[in-house]
């Protein structure tokens, strides 16, 4: 018999500011283990142009991927090696910082609703230094999958098990074994997921509310589930929440703004390199 998941923590989003003042909700979970290998998403969320405008101008990474997701909204991706994306409603684009990046996210958009999600990822200290690497994935390439009891389930990265029937969505070249899903559903849809025992899991209620077991998780809150070998997740309203499931990333980690490192003397040859143009280089 399988052992199911339930809540064993809800951690409300947090309202902040990154890049040029652009406002977002954030929820960060660098320093606990039950987050990896995922370790920060922030959620952009506006109808106001003055809230997303500035967008991100160039700023540098390393020893983190990136994964951006896009429901509203339409972004252009530049950086250092010359990669040229843009990021549609409905798309998704992954960057692999490595040994280092430097990009910028410019809204393209003049007016109208903004809204997305930018999930971070741990690299394992491997792949902390290899070359940085950039996909973009457009909306028509996103994996859906729809069933009148289950709504849409849109698969982004990794693969799923959904009622007994395997979804695999176009990225699935992560560091380590990662699923990120979007479950848009409509009051009482409902939908049963197998999940590797020894994975990590987590939700995120980005619209309306799902009960998971005995609780409830409500718009702006991230759910971390308990171990286990399924979990089912019922629609109270209508609801959007996005899946985290991945394999655990047992190593050190050390965190100094975009930078993503297992000790403190890596931070600190990273902050060298960026200041004396070595990321520009690569």
């Amino acid at each position: 018999m399988s052992t199911y998941r339930e809540i064993r923590q809800l951690i409300p989003a947090q309202a902040t500011s990154d890049g040029d003042g652009v406002k977002i909700r954030r929820i960060a979970g660098f320093n606990d283990a039950r987050f990896s290998p995922f370790l920060m998403v922030d959620e952009l969320k506006s109808d106001q142009r003055a809230d997303y405008v500035g967008g991100f101008p160039p700023h540098p990474h390393r020893g983190i991927e990136t994964l951006t997701y896009m429901l509203q909204g339409h972004f252009q991706h530049r950086d250092h090696m010359g990669n040229v994306g843009e990021l549609r409603s409905g798309g998704a684009q992954w960057m692999a910082a490595g040994r280092g990046v430097i990009h910028s996210e410019m809204p393209i958009m003049e007016n109208g609703d903004l809204h997305g999600f930018q999930i971070w990822l741990n690299q394992p200290a491997k792949d902390k230094m290899i070359e940085a690497k950039y996909h973009d994935f457009q909306p028509e390439t996103i994996t859906e999958h729809r069933e009148t009891t289950l709504g849409l389930l849109r698969l982004i990265a990794g693969s799923i098990m959904a009622d007994g029937k395997e979804v695999q969505g176009p990225l699935t070249h992560t560091g380590v074994p990662a699923t990120v899903a979007d479950w848009q559903a409509n009051p009482g849809n409902q939908v049963m997921l197998e999940t590797p025992k020894h994975y990590n899991m987590m939700l995120y209620a980005y619209k309306g509310s799902i009960k998971v077991g005995k609780r409830v998780l409500m718009q702006g809150e991230m759910a971390l589930l308990s171990q286990g070998e399924a979990v089912e997740l019922f629609a109270q309203d209508t609801s959007g929440v996005l899946i985290f499931m991945g394999q655990p990333i047992n190593e050190p980690v050390v965190h100094y703004g975009p930078f993503v490192m297992n000790s403190v003397q890596e931070i600190e040859q990273a902050i060298q390199d960026y200041n004396n143009g070595v990321f520009e280089t690569y």
